[in-house]
């Protein structure tokens, strides 16, 4: 099993931190007694600029969950199409050739969904399979992987994709002024990711996947997520996920590491999904790496900030084609979602 190709997908409209923080500060500005704590949280985030899957000025119209949600449907086949005839190129794969599409995503819903459009819009074989994947949120990337990879083990002369879309921003709740929304509307932007996976008889030029391992902790469910009502996804998100990395990471990877024969220190790279600088932070500190092991992590979040569950795929894609690591050397592909969960992939360049 081997990942073939990767590539990514934005929106043409790109917002510094600085403009966006201006503009969610006159909307929420009449609803508190110091507005200016709403510039001061939103500049804590690590993030420079974003990319909208609208123009800013849209979002004032975006009135109902049914406009935005088509919103939604509409931006994320144009960078799902993108994505993923991106990836399929860099990997030399035809789409004639694709024989399974996993699509993930958490910021929208649609039946068909939007991997069903895809194949009709890119002409893909009739023949595809088709897993379209919901509710993992950030997550998502790194088990989308896992779940591709489970497929082309099965059937090593296959090629299959994982398309990622994350609109974000078209979830952003106008009413709600909890800490947790006011964070996380100035930490997550839009974008899209896909990478194509091959199989063993099929030849690539990517790294393998050795293995995969995922990790469910029990009664967590009120750590991350979505609370969904008339008015759309209204975001779930507690200050103790810091903590559960700190409990649970540092022991699954040594686990998943132990069960191969490595250890940490055999790890030359981390492909870690780009949660925020506390996430960031809190998985150096349970992994003991140096401060400067998840630069490409970092340098993602401060250009893009997080984009759920493309946010891993793009940074491997930045390893891909900028950061390649020297062959023969292992990484860990990581990321963490509701459930609460972690997905644990192990490549070798």
């Amino acid at each position: 099993m081997q990942i073939a190709g990767t590539a990514t997908a934005f929106p043409a409209q790109y917002y510094s931190q600085e403009t966006l923080a201006a503009a969610l500060k006159e909307r929420w500005a009449p609803q508190f007694d110091k507005p200016e704590i709403i510039e001061r949280m939103l500049n804590r985030v690590g993030v420079d600029g974003r990319y909208l899957a609208l123009p800013i000025e849209r979002y004032y119209k975006l009135n109902e969950f049914g406009v935005t949600n088509d919103a939604w449907i509409e931006v994320a086949c144009d960078l799902g199409e993108q994505a993923l005839g991106r990836a399929l190129a860099r990997a030399g794969v035809q789409t004639s050739d694709l024989d399974a599409i996993y699509f993930v995503s958490v910021t929208g819903i649609a039946s068909p969904s939007i991997d069903a459009r895809l194949v009709n819009r890119m002409k893909l074989p009739a023949r595809i399979k088709r897993v379209p994947i919901f509710g993992l949120g950030c997550v998502a990337g790194a088990a989308g992987i896992s779940r591709a990879a489970d497929y082309v083990r099965g059937f090593p002369n296959h090629a299959a994709a994982l398309v990622s879309v994350e609109l974000c921003s078209l979830t952003w709740q106008r009413k709600d002024t909890s800490l947790a929304n006011i964070i996380s509307t100035g930490l997550f932007g839009d974008g899209a990711a896909a990478v194509v996976l091959t199989g063993s008889e099929r030849a690539s030029q990517g790294p393998k996947i050795l293995a995969t391992r995922s990790s469910f902790y029990n009664d967590t469910e009120d750590v991350m997520g979505w609370a969904v009502s008339e008015r759309g996804f209204q975001i779930v998100l507690s200050p103790t996920v810091p903590d559960v990395v700190h409990q649970h990471l540092a022991q699954d990877v040594d686990a998943f590491l132990g069960e191969h024969g490595l250890s940490r220190s055999d790890i030359g790279s981390w492909i870690m999904h780009t949660g925020g600088p506390k996430i960031l932070n809190a998985t150096t500190e349970a992994l003991g790496l140096p401060k400067d092991a998840l630069e490409a992590s970092w340098a993602c979040l401060k250009k893009v900030g997080n984009l759920s569950s493309a946010s891993v795929l793009l940074v491997l894609d930045e390893f891909m084609y900028r950061r390649r690591p020297a062959p023969g050397s292992y990484s860990i592909l990581a990321a963490m979602g509701p459930g609460f969960c972690a997905e644990l992939v192990l490549l070798q360049w």
